[in-house]
C-alpha cells in the first residue's frame, strides 16, 4: 500500500488560530516534512475549494489549490503533488491542462491530476458558476478529461463538445511524464464516473464500507472489460479522516483537542456534526494496531493507495510521525 497526506489549507477549519501571515510557513513546513527522503509519504494533497466547510466563513482563509501546486512544485524536490480533487467546471479544461503541464515541468515531473465533477453548491453559486444538475456536471467531467488527455499526449487540443469547445489549443510545454500527467478520477458513480475512470484513469478515488468498496471495484472491472482497458493497471485509492494515538487515552485527548479548536468557529451543532466524522466506521481513528488492521482489510479488497487527512497536522505533527513509524511498515 502507498500513502499520501493532505496538507491543511484552511478549507476544513484546519488553520484556525494561526495568523494568516504564518499560514504558508505552517503549510510549507508540513510539505517539507513529507518531502524528506525518510518520511514514508509518497505524496501530498490539497482540496480544490474556495469556501470553508462545514459552513462558509467570511473570516477564515481557504488557500487556492493550483496556486499551492505551483508553490509546492518549486519548494519540494521528491514528494508527488496532487489535488483531491480538482473541480472540472472551475477552470476551462484546456487552460487547466496548460497550468498543470507547467506545474509538472516546475516539479520535475511529480504532478498528479485529481479530477471530479464537483459538489459544493454554495461555493459554485458564490463564484458565478451556477450549479448544473449531476448529469451535466458529469458530462463536463467527461469532456474535460478528453481534452486534457489529448492536450498532454499531442501538445494541442481540438474538441467540439456540448460544454467545451477548443480549436487548436496549444499546450506547450508538454508534461515531463511519459503519456501525460496521471489522472485520478474521483467519485464512485457507477454509470458515468467509473466508466470515465476505466477509459482514462491511472487511479480511482472512492470511499464506502468494505462491501461498497468491493462492489464499486467490480463495477469498475466491468467497465474496463467493456472498453478493453486493463483493470489491474488502475490503482484504487481512498481518502481517510485520520487521528492516531499511542493508546486509546491519547486518541481521546487528540479528538477533544480538535473539537475544542473548531468549536468557537462552528458553534455547538456544527461542531457535533464535524467531530462525528471521526467516530464514523469509515474514519481511521485509533491506535497504530487498530488503524493498520482497518487498512489491511481494505488492502485485501484491492485498495492500493490511502490518502490521509490529519485535522491536527498544522498544530501537532506527532500523529503523522506515529502513523509513518508504525502503520506504514505494517502495510507495505
Amino acid at each position: 500500500m502507498r500513502f499520501g497526506m493532505f496538507v491543511p489549507q484552511g478549507w476544513r477549519h484546519d488553520l484556525v488560530g494561526i495568523e494568516p501571515t504564518e499560514h504558508w510557513q505552517a503549510m510549507h513546513g508540513l510539505a517539507a516534512y513529507a518531502d524528506a527522503p525518510d518520511s514514508g509519504w509518497e505524496s501530498i494533497w490539497v482540496y480544490d475549494h474556495f469556501h470553508t466547510v462545514p459552513v462558509p466563513s467570511a473570516t477564515e482563509a481557504t488557500h487556492e489549490a493550483w496556486t499551492l501546486m505551483s508553490a509546492y512544485a518549486a519548494s519540494t524536490s521528491r514528494v508527488r503533488l496532487g489535488q483531491m480533487c480538482t473541480c472540472m467546471a472551475y477552470r476551462n479544461p484546456a487552460y487547466l491542462a496548460k497550468v498543470a503541464a507547467t506545474v509538472d515541468v516546475i516539479s520535475g515531473g511529480r504532478l498528479e491530476m485529481g479530477i471530479g465533477g464537483g459538489w459544493y453548491e454554495q461555493e459554485w453559486r458564490a463564484y458565478g458558476y451556477g450549479f448544473p444538475p449531476v448529469p451535466e456536471r458529469l458530462a463536463m467531467l467527461r469532456e474535460g478529461v478528453e481534452i486534457m488527455h489529448q492536450a498532454w499526449t499531442t501538445g494541442t487540443a481540438t474538441f467540439d463538445g456540448k460544454h467545451y469547445q477548443v480549436d487548436g489549443a496549444i499546450v506547450r510545454p508538454l508534461p515531463l511524464q511519459d503519456g501525460g500527467i496521471p489522472i485520478w478520477v474521483a467519485g464512485g458513480g457507477e454509470k458515468v464516473t467509473l466508466r470515465i475512470a476505466a477509459k482514462h484513469a491511472s487511479y480511482t478515488n472512492f470511499t464506502g464500507t468494505l462491501e461498497e468498496f468491493a462492489h464499486k471495484s467490480e463495477v469498475l472491472r466491468g467497465h474496463c472489460e467493456a472498453l478493453g482497458t486493463d483493470f489491474d493497471a488502475i490503482t484504487r485509492s481512498t481518502n481517510f479522516n485520520t487521528v492516531i494515538g499511542t493508546d486509546e487515552a491519547d486518541v481521546a485527548r487528540r479528538l477533544d483537542a480538535i473539537e475544542a479548536r473548531v468549536a468557537p468557529f462552528l458553534g455547538p451543532e456544527r461542531t457535533a456534526r464535524f467531530i462525528a466524522e471521526y467516530h464514523s466506521p469509515l474514519a481511521m481513528v485509533g491506535t497504530p494496531t487498530q488503524v493498520a488492521a482497518k487498512l489491511a482489510e481494505r488492502r485485501e479488497l484491492g485498495l492500493g493507495y490511502a490518502i490521509h487527512y490529519f485535522p491536527e497536522a498544522a498544530y501537532d505533527r506527532s500523529g503523522l510521525e506515529l502513523f509513518a513509524a508504525e502503520v506504514m511498515p505494517a502495510l507495505r
